[in-house]
């Protein structure tokens, strides 16, 4: 059994480390906030965008747009990685960069490349040590992203799907649902599918795009042409779509690092309160050994005397 000093000691060291995750518990619910409404305040101009797209997509069908054009063969696949800069959020950052990897590999198998991009310095990380080494990468602004790296992101994926050396860009990250909820998106940017268009917010769901496609595509008319207006379109909406994901990864970061945080302090308060019985035990019993030891050296005097 352990002695008194060591118990002590372990319950010393737990609660150094549950100073460590309440504190970071509350930066993660001070911070939280501010990253939901940043992402909340994106999401109508997303909206306003894909619908507008949307509807000029459909009024010139010209197939003069290449980012609106299906690749015949898929040749070479595009993976963004968005996760964290730190760790300590649960899978928040073991999810994207597991899955991504095991697609990837799947990839390789049926002779099809993929490379990666990553967001945040888990991902950046974790694939330049186990490979393929990051096309880009953006490392402390996981937390609080800005247009400049959608801005670069949306510029080396537009000019690569359009000259053909990517033939399919999917995103991975993680949406905040509210304070305390996330849900992992996986997300094809490019080509632009009629379903992504169709469903500019979430949730995305099957009854969502019933219910928007009656409403879709309105006769308009273009001046420049719906093709000239379209080729402006289309960059905008691929950097939006990836600025929100960013804004919407930073928001669901600070959620599952909150909620990861208040489970370890949680599990650390269980440990400690059983050590501390532990502790009352084993202290008890050493002292009735004590006790014991000098009824019985007592004792001992007396019949020597």
């Amino acid at each position: 059994m352990a002695n008194l000093r060591d118990i002590q000691r372990r319950m010393n060291s737990i609660k150094s480390t549950m100073q460590v995750t309440r504190t970071m518990e509350m930066i993660s619910t001070a911070r939280i906030r501010k990253a939901l409404d940043r992402a909340e305040a994106a999401g109508p101009y997303k909206a306003a965008i894909t619908r507008m797209l949307s509807n000029v997509a459909n009024a010139s069908m010209d197939g003069s747009q290449p980012l609106l054009r299906e690749h015949l063969e898929e040749d070479h696949v595009l993976y963004i990685v968005i996760a964290s800069d730190r760790g300590l959020a649960g899978g928040f950052n073991v999810v994207p960069q597991r899955l991504a990897e095991r697609e990837m590999k799947e990839l390789a198998a049926k002779g099809v490349k993929a490379e990666v991009i990553t967001c945040g310095k888990k991902p950046t990380e974790y694939f330049t040590s186990r490979g393929p080494a990051p096309k880009m990468s953006f490392v402390g602004i996981s937390s609080d992203p800005n247009m400049d790296e959608a801005d670069r992101i949306a510029s080396y994926v537009i000019d690569s799907y359009a000259n053909g050396t990517l033939d399919r860009v999917k995103m991975l990250y993680w949406h905040a649902k509210s304070r305390v909820d996330q849900e992992f998106v996986t997300e094809q940017l490019l080509p632009v599918t009629n379903e992504s268009l169709a469903i500019p917010n979430d949730p995305r769901d099957r009854d969502a795009l019933h219910k928007i496609r009656g409403t879709q595509y309105t006769e308009y008319t273009f001046d420049p042409s719906a093709s000239e207006v379209l080729g402006y379109l289309i960059p905008a909406y691929i950097r939006t779509v990836i600025f929100h994901a960013l804004l919407d990864s930073a928001a669901a970061e600070h959620g599952a690092r909150r909620r990861a945080m208040q489970s370890a302090s949680d599990s650390a308060e269980e440990v400690l309160g059983q050590l501390s019985r532990t502790y009352n035990r084993v202290r008890q019993g050493s002292i009735t050994t004590e006790l014991n030891e000098i009824i019985g050296g007592a004792s001992a005097l007396e019949e020597n005397s």
